[in-house]
């Protein structure tokens, strides 16, 4: 949790690998996901760097698993995540890997292939029977003597060729049989009709039972036909129209023994290939069983080889090529971890030489490591949003897990919306480690997910802030008693029957003893929201509320600057920046917080009337002048104030010219051999480490810099010139932006006035327009309607008081905490630490 206030220290090193271990040692840094690794060549093409083919083998590894993952969804089968992480493959298990997935790949096609051909032979049999069969009631032999005479009437069933009339047929009748789509049957028998004159006798029926169509896959009813014909260029026509349209023709027997034969051998093949194809069936199972229980495995290890050597790629080798090296950002206080990896690693690829890890000086920014939990997550998610936090700039994230949900409350508060939050948040919580949950598609819900801690917090203070607010629902409830009596007041007043019945309102006096009885104990005094000056109440409550919370909250972030100073040994900005800022801030509106409870203190129900008006006086302060009508709130009163504006207006120069001076006063300073002011130092090596054992590199410069990269690097003392221009243009950008800042910012804080009370009405009105019209019903009526007014009532409420308002007061806290806290002291302009780690399985 160190690291959540300051970024961990992170240093720049070089790791040097021998060949033989290298693989092992990036395997089991990558295992433990400690380091950045850096291009050591960026000028080299991808496709000429060292392990290239390396590379190139995983990923046809790769393809041959996607050919596998198809397969195995044709056969509605999903493989699941690796039920424990394997790690990288050495080099003789990845070739057993590649050679089991080839083969496990070329059983699938061919087993595939034959499986196909069995259902295509299969397929056409039995059209073929079902050919046969229809055409058999056609082309039947009539009824033996003795059987009742067959009607004349022409039907579809009935025989195209009537016996009797045979022997007076001077050419012999030919027949084709097939099957067509469905969908093509009245353009092929009009094709049919228009092309052969009508010298043929067509019959068409649909097969009795539905077969699978081989070119889309699906389930279709196929239409049988039959033709009859006389002369063979007719019959050639007939073939040349079934080819067009894509019909299975099959051969016609023309004696009905043949075709009974044809029939009995049809039915023993299609038991025959029926077996066949079922041991098939069987034997695909047993090889895609195969594939689900290693394809997980297999592809996560070649997934992890590959990205190990897309690092090897980045390291650089040695003259003598038996050593890489590597450069890596690693945090400092993982180097014992780092050199603990490396001696594992060698030790595993069985290397009598060990690899090793040495800090490099550098004068370049490191990354910005800050390590979170599932719960500081989020918050620090909000603030990275904004800007990753520099090298070890003072992180906004801590504080914003209270003063976040904190102002998000007061702009939500209310009991009953705070609850449902908390709720809703609860739930998540419980269940957070439900794939259920994690695992949704929703990209909305994943957010709320995320940041079901945030979400918690933000209905946990929204319930005390509704307490405070003395709503649930916008209505008031009473916790204890109310500190005004009705009773005193109407015992010790001159309200007759006649007052009462021509005042519709009567007025409390607090100066009469016993009607008010002190402060209400916890919150505002449920009273309050039968008045009818309840608005103006909450009005100037809230206002003044949002200012002083406001003007605490800048002023921290303020205060926070000062760890900054300090860290980066800045000393200077501590008298020339921070005690400025503070002066201005406090001098103007910290006198402002000073006035609003000093009245509040000062002044109470007795004299209230004549209590002098606090903006008058602020008005008053900077004109310089003093308003007779409005009484000073206590004895020389001018005289501070005009003192607290002088001083104000005196720390704008300080605060505009004091930094340029004094680093132009210490550039023209005689050197005496140390760092110049603002010069970034460079990290001291720590003790007992070695130096750089490259030939030729200079201290501080990083393996693959170039001279030119040194020459132009800032080493040079011409590097170290500081234009005065720029630095006061600087100074002057940050004064002009705090001073009028500090006005701006102010004012800002008043949306929390503001959305409060748009909440607070927002609620009301929903209550007053659709709860209360369920609860005026009259007899049985009122409970009939009360159930779908409460319905309505219940989804208006989610809909726009819990997510809209809810959302509308996340933003506005959101800008609070990224405008008016965070510049105050945050830059913002660093990048995060990426270390090289195998991911968890995503490969689809």
């Amino acid at each position: 949790m160190g690291s959540l206030f300051r970024s961990e220290e992170v240093c720049l090193a070089q790791l040097f690998l021998q060949s033989a271990s290298a693989y092992s040692c990036i395997s089991e840094l990558g295992e433990r996901g400690l380091l950045e690794f850096r291009d050591l060549n960026p000028k080299v093409s991808p496709f000429q760097r060292r392990f290239v083919g390396e590379v190139r083998r995983c990923e046809e590894m790769e393809k041959t698993f996607t050919f596998l993952q198809q397969e195995l969804r044709a056969a509605g089968r999903v493989p699941g995540p690796c039920p424990e992480s394997p790690r990288a493959p050495a080099a003789r298990e990845a070739l057993r890997v590649q050679e089991q997935s080839e083969q496990l790949a070329q059983e699938l096609r061919e087993v595939s292939r034959n499986r196909a051909s069995l259902r295509g032979r299969l397929r056409d049999m039995r059209q073929y029977l079902h050919v046969l069969r229809e055409g058999q009631r056609f082309t039947s032999l009539p009824a033996p003597l003795g059987s009742p005479a067959r009607p004349r009437a022409l039907s579809e069933r009935e025989p195209i060729l009537d016996p009797s009339l045979h022997q007076h047929l001077e050419r012999k009748i030919n027949f084709v049989a097939g099957v067509i789509h469905p969908w093509r049957v009245s353009a092929f028998e009009r094709l049919l009709w228009r092309a052969c004159r009508g010298y043929l006798v067509a019959s068409f029926v649909e097969m009795p039972e539905p077969m699978e169509d081989p070119a889309t896959g699906e389930s279709i009813t196929w239409v049988i036909f039959l033709i009859s014909y006389w002369g063979e260029q007719i019959g050639q026509k007939i073939r040349k129209i079934s080819d067009c349209f894509h019909c299975q023709v099959y051969p016609y027997p023309e004696s009905e023994a043949s075709r009974a034969d044809t029939m009995t051998r049809l039915h023993g093949e299609i038991q025959e290939l029926s077996m066949t194809l079922e041991e098939t069936e069987k034997y695909l199972a047993e090889v895609l069983d195969k594939v689900v229980l290693a394809l997980p495995t297999w592809r996560v290890q070649v997934q992890k080889m590959k990205a190990i050597y897309l690092v090897l790629n980045q390291c650089s080798f040695d003259v003598t090529e038996k050593c890489l090296i590597a450069e890596v950002w690693c945090p400092v206080q993982d180097l014992t971890q780092v050199q603990d990896a490396l001696r594992q690693g060698s030790y595993q690829s069985g290397s009598s030489v060990e690899c090793f890890v040495q800090r490099v000086p550098t004068s370049e920014s490191p990354p910005t490591l800050i390590r979170t939990n599932k719960f500081t997550a989020g918050f620090q998610n909000i603030v990275d949003a904004y800007g990753v936090a520099s090298y070890q700039e003072v992180n906004p994230a801590p504080y914003a897990i209270i003063t976040f949900p904190f102002i998000f409350a007061i702009m939500f508060g209310d009991v009953g919306h705070g609850l449902l939050m908390f709720l809703f948040a609860l739930w998540m919580v419980l269940y957070e480690d439900s794939p259920r949950l994690r695992q949704g598609t929703n990209e909305i819900w994943l957010t709320f997910f995320e940041g079901r801690y945030l979400i918690l917090l933000m209905g946990a203070f929204s319930i005390y802030t509704g307490f405070i607010y003395n709503e649930c629902f916008s209505k008031a409830t009473a916790i204890f008693p109310s500190a005004w009596s009705v009773a005193t007041m109407a015992n010790h007043s001159s309200w007759s029957s006649e007052y009462l019945a021509t005042h519709g309102s009567l007025t409390l006096d607090p100066n009469v003893t016993g009607v008010f009885r002190g402060p209400y104990p916890f919150g505002i005094d449920p009273i309050w929201s039968l008045a009818t000056n309840h608005l103006n109440f909450l009005n100037s409550f809230k206002m003044k509320m949002s200012v002083v919370l406001g003007i605490v909250h800048m002023g921290f972030g303020v205060i926070l600057g000062v760890f900054n100073h300090v860290h980066f040994q800045q000393r200077h900005r501590l008298v020339l920046e921070f005690l400025p800022e503070m002066i201005f801030l406090l001098a103007l509106f910290g006198y402002l917080v000073f006035l609003i409870f000093y009245k509040w203190i000062k002044f109470s129900a007795v004299d209230s009337r004549v209590a002098p008006s606090i903006l008058i006086h602020f008005i008053d302060m900077f004109l310089f002048t003093s308003n007779p009508e409005n009484l000073p709130l206590y004895p020389g009163q001018v005289p501070v104030q005009t003192v607290l504006v002088v001083l104000a207006l005196a720390s704008v120069p300080v605060l505009l010219l004091g930094t340029p001076l004094y680093r132009w006063c210490r550039q023209r300073a005689p050197r005496t051999g140390g760092l110049t002011a603002g010069a970034v130092p460079m990290q001291p090596l720590a003790r007992g480490e070695q130096e750089p054992l490259l030939e030729g590199q200079e201290a501080g410069n990083s393996v693959n810099a170039t001279k030119e990269d040194v020459e132009s690097g800032g080493h040079s003392p011409d590097a170290e010139h500081l234009d005065f221009a720029e630095i006061f243009m600087h100074q002057a950008i940050h004064t002009i932006e705090y001073c009028l800042g500090c006005v701006s910012n102010t004012a800002s804080y008043l949306r929390l006035w503001a959305l409060s009370l748009a909440h607070a009405q927002l609620s009301e009105v929903l209550w007053t327009m659709v709860m209360r019209n369920g609860f005026v019903g009259l007899s049985y009526v009122g409970g009939v309607v009360l159930v779908p007014v409460f319905a309505a009532f219940a989804v208006l409420t989610v809909a726009i008081l819990l997510v809209m308002e809810g959302l509308s007061a996340f933003l506005h806290a959101l800008r609070l905490h990224w405008v008016e806290f965070q510049n105050k002291f945050y830059v913002g302009a660093g990048y995060k630490l990426c270390p090289f780690a195998f991911a968890p399985d995503t490969w689809e």
